[in-house]
């Protein structure tokens, strides 16, 4: 089985963020998103695998992953000029798999228990496709199932208004060659794209066998920054106590908490779990960090409130304030003067911003 992973789109819900880079590059417990998708195929035996990149910084996507040699996989990377659907980035493909099976994975999705008993069920099989689904409880703004009366797949709808269901498309499919014909066949919807749905019910309407399966872990698409922090919970919620760096004060790391080599924690810091410290950063005496939040590689805490976050690397804050609910960018830095009384703030910051409060 070959994987194809979805890494285009201009990602307009997560600016300024993207306006540096692909949404599938924003870290979530300090590693990249899609990092968490190649990962989960690799684990799932699937080495061989195409990245679809589009025109938002594609030399950053090639910069991390390489040819895939450091990850174990063997990386080919398929270019979409123009961001016109799902279905045309995979038909972009076609060449890459061949007549073998393949999973495609969008890469701003996070699947707990990942793909690796979906893919050995696909593999034993004869379906032509099929289908992940998750229950959710707001499923507008995806695809969404509708089943008939035996509860079998009927059709697929995109953004439906009046959703048939609750179930909603996770963004991991798994296909075997005959769906680029129907891919073939699509015209542009009114988003001016060309639609998965779409395709899989060409294949549902010849009668070709398609079936679901429902996921029985947390599901995240990545789509906003509220999904982004979320998810950054949702993993940090799995970390078991790991430190290789320097802690000057032994009691104040306890539980959840992953403390990475070169990282130095000074005496009279406060970290409440879960937390995450990046690779030869310096939280100062003065800072208090998390709950849920990741501290970047390289990045410096010196002072301040530090909860339900992401800073990402090379970034230094520096305040008399509590900063919630933000994601800072890469090689940014927030400072503020005189003490004073503290207060909360929240920041979406794009990389190399510097704002003095």
């Amino acid at each position: 089985m070959k994987g194809i992973i979805l890494h285009g789109g201009h990602g307009t819900r997560l600016r300024p963020l993207t306006h540096t880079g692909p949404k599938q590059l924003i870290p979530v417990a300090n590693k990249p998103i899609s990092q968490y998708v190649l990962e989960d195929m690799r684990d799932s035996g699937v080495t061989d695998i195409a990245i679809v990149v589009g025109d938002i910084c594609p030399q950053k996507v090639k910069n991390h992953y390489g040819d895939g040699t450091k990850f174990g996989v063997k990386i080919t990377y398929v270019h979409q000029h123009q961001p016109k659907g799902i279905a045309h980035a995979i038909g972009e493909c076609r060449e890459f798999v061949g007549e073998d099976l393949f999973v495609v994975y969008l890469g701003d999705n996070l699947l707990k228990g990942g793909i690796k008993k979906f893919a050995k069920s696909f593999e034993e099989s004869n379906l032509e496709g099929m289908v992940l689904l998750s229950k959710i409880k707001n499923p507008q703004r995806f695809g969404v199932a509708k089943f008939d009366k035996k509860g079998n797949l009927a059709q697929l709808i995109e953004k439906p208004k009046t959703p048939p269901s609750n179930y909603a498309l996770t963004g991991i499919y798994f296909f075997r060659p005959a769906i680029f014909e129907m891919i073939g066949r699509l015209k542009p919807s009114r988003r001016g794209e060309l639609e998965i749905t779409e395709a899989i019910q060409l294949l549902l309407e010849q009668r070709r066998s398609v079936c679901h399966k429902f996921v029985g872990g947390w599901w995240k698409d990545t789509g906003t920054y509220e999904d982004i922090l979320d998810a950054n919970r949702l993993v940090l919620e799995e970390l078991k106590l790991d430190v290789k760096g320097k802690v000057e004060d032994k009691s104040s790391i306890r539980g959840k908490v992953c403390v990475e080599e070169g990282a130095q924690i000074k005496r009279g810091a406060k970290i409440r779990p879960p937390v995450v410290i990046g690779r030869n950063s310096i939280i100062g005496g003065g800072a208090s960090i998390g709950p849920y939040t990741s501290v970047g590689d390289d990045t410096t805490v010196r002072r301040g409130e530090i909860e339900n976050s992401i800073i990402m690397e090379h970034c230094l804050i520096d305040v008399n304030e509590k900063i919630i609910d933000s994601i800072v960018g890469a090689h940014s830095e927030i400072t503020s003067g005189k003490a004073g009384k503290p207060k909360k703030r929240t920041f979406i910051v794009g990389e190399k911003s510097n704002i003095m409060l």
